[in-house]
């Protein structure tokens, strides 16, 4: 029952969740009735020393009872004969958490409001608790407790709390008695919420803050962050359009945050992979490359390198290949903080440079888990995983899915619960376990949305393509797969549509449709613009060969194999080695995954 009721309470408020770590979570008036009951029941001086512990968390409880402050045993007989409390040399301890909730809120606030001023008079030595304690107190703005909060905010960042720095952040703007301090401290919170990762909390946040400020720069930030939340909630136009718009505005005098916004806008990108979003970063991009770097102490220090080089490699990645992976390499050995190792390793990954981008998202990722950095990345953690199954190595690809579905869950992460069960999807598919892809890759299609989601559109249908290839549902397989490409040639994904062009063709031959399948291969490489990677450059030739028949295809094959590059696509090349002369070959169990 208890549970039932909490989940009550956080679908009503989901903030309510988030103010748990402050104070004890409010319960519905069915289970407080039933608590509150007894409470009621108790001598005055036993409820005074439950609401003293209601109030307390065990640290601080210990604190007061050791200044004389505390709720004394006796007071607490009759509380504890009625189960309420266990009271014994360790302390007092609730019978249930939601046994101290309903004493807590069934007090009147000025009963909690002393309760909480003598708990932080008994801990001052812990200036954080102290700050809390004094903010639950309050009715009214206060400059001071305010101040207490954000140095309590501050400190939570520099020990990687990002949760705990913007609740404290945003707790200090509702003290704040000047609208420019509520404003400046709203902005303050937004930022630090954006590794947890709760987009409505950030989007909450900013949208606070830009109502009571007109200062140009905290309303860019607050922009710049509600922006980056609409992309990770898969609102990627949206998500766009208010970077973009950021990026414009800060280009010329705060070079630092319009680099910050575009390389976010080009994660919208990276996820809808629509050519006008290409277009669109790709003007910007100009932009700022023709304005030149900041100016020393103009603004904080920028990698434009990792910056310049990821956006490239999401918006064109053929175009100009050859100077991408250039500065792919001498970037990758230079020594890199966190964000730019990750942009970096992204840049490898897209790049199709796979075994360098394993080495580098694994190496970003194991610096987020350190202590005192802010948590994993999402998006970092999917990468990852499709890097691990780019080289074969599958079952590690299958428990980063498995990690990112957990972390996805807990942050409410959709498009990381949809790129997980992608991942997930790819490899059951490739493994030959169809039904159980086909369950993977329809929650991922029902998680978010493929208009406006390329990547997780582009990813299904591969997916589902190589599902029915493995059930011998050829046709259904072509219907799947020819949906990576409009009627005209059009990519779905601007990246990963091209990864599925010889399934396309096995599919296109199994099925009797071989012209059909000609047709959709050459119109949807007649937009491909640029040169091609060497796993790419693989694929096609295999597709071709497939589509040739027995009499054209060796020239093709043998083409292709003469590059030793495409040995570190193991599912890919022995994928194409067992094509059959007539054609007849596929992808699904015709292949060897390398040992993970």
């Amino acid at each position: 029952m208890a549970l039932i009721e909490l989940a009550k309470v956080v679908a009503d408020d989901p903030a309510a969740s988030r103010r748990w770590a402050a104070e004890p979570l409010p319960l519905t008036d069915r289970l407080s009735a039933i608590i509150t009951a007894r409470f009621a029941a108790l001598p005055e001086q036993a409820r005074a020393a439950l609401l003293l512990a209601a109030v307390a968390d065990g640290p601080d409880l210990s604190a007061a009872v050791s200044r004389a402050a505390g709720a004394d045993a006796r007071a607490l007989v009759s509380a504890e004969q009625l189960g309420l409390v266990t009271a014994n040399s360790t302390g007092v301890q609730f019978s249930h958490p939601l046994v101290r909730s309903a004493i807590y809120h069934s007090a009147p606030f000025a009963q909690r409001a002393a309760a909480h001023r003598q708990l932080a008079r008994a801990v001052h030595d812990h200036p954080d608790r102290r700050a809390w304690h004094l903010a639950a107190a309050a009715l009214k703005p206060d400059e001071h407790v305010a101040v207490l909060l954000e140095t309590t905010a501050t400190e939570a960042l520099h020990r990687g709390g990002a949760a705990a720095a913007a609740q404290a952040m945003e707790r200090a703007a509702e003290l704040s008695p000047d609208r420019a301090d509520q404003a400046r401290r709203l902005v303050a919170a937004a930022s630090a919420a954006v590794p947890t990762g709760q987009t409505d909390w950030i989007q909450d946040l900013a949208t606070r803050a830009l109502a009571v400020t007109a200062d140009r720069q905290l309303r860019m930030t607050a922009r710049y962050d509600a922006g980056w939340a609409l992309g990770c909630s898969g609102h990627h136009a949206a998500a766009l359009a208010e970077l973009l718009s950021v990026a414009e505005e800060a280009a010329c005098d705060q070079p630092a945050l319009a680099w910050d916004a575009l390389s976010d806008g080009a994660i919208a990108v990276h996820h809808a992979g629509a050519a006008e979003s290409c277009k669109a970063v790709s003007c910007l991009f100009g932009l700022l490359e023709h304005q030149g770097p900041p100016p020393p102490g103009r603004d904080p220090v920028i990698d434009v390198n990792a910056h310049r080089l990821w956006i490239r490699a999401c918006t064109d990645p053929f175009g100009s290949r050859s100077e991408l992976l250039r500065c792919l390499h001498q970037i990758s050995g230079y020594l890199l903080d966190e964000p730019a190792l990750r942009r970096v390793g992204y840049a490898a990954w897209l790049l199709d440079e796979s075994e360098l981008a394993v080495t580098l998202l694994h190496d970003a990722m194991l610096r987020r888990q350190a202590p005192g950095v802010q948590g994993i990345s999402g998006l970092g953690l999917t990468a990852l995983g499709w890097a691990y199954l780019d080289v074969g190595r599958w079952d590690e690809a299958q428990e980063i899915g498995a990690e990112a579905a957990c972390l996805a869950e807990a942050k409410q992460m959709e498009l990381v619960a949809a790129s997980a069960d992608l991942i997930a999807a790819t490899v059951l598919a490739m493994r030959g376990d169809s039904g159980a892809a086909r369950r993977h890759a329809d929650r991922a299609l029902a998680t978010a949305d493929p208009a406006e989601c390329g990547l997780v559109a582009a990813r299904a249908r591969c997916a589902l393509g190589i599902a029915a290839l493995a059930d011998g549902s050829y046709l259904l397989a072509f219907t799947q797969l020819r949906q990576l490409f409009s009627e005209e040639g059009a990519p779905v994904h601007n990246i990963f549509s091209y990864l599925g062009v010889a399934d396309i063709a096995a599919a296109a031959v199994r099925a009797d449709r071989r012209q059909e399948g000609q047709r959709v291969l050459e119109r949807a490489l007649s937009h491909l613009d640029g040169t091609a990677s060497p796993r790419l450059e693989q694929l096609i030739a295999r597709a071709r060969g497939i589509l040739a028949g027995p009499d054209g295809a060796e020239a093709h094959f043998d083409k292709a194999l003469s590059d030793p590059a495409g040995d570190q696509w193991p599912f890919e090349r022995p994928s194409f080695v067992s094509t059959t002369p007539n054609g007849c070959g596929g992808s699904a169990g015709s292949t060897t995954p390398k040992p993970s």
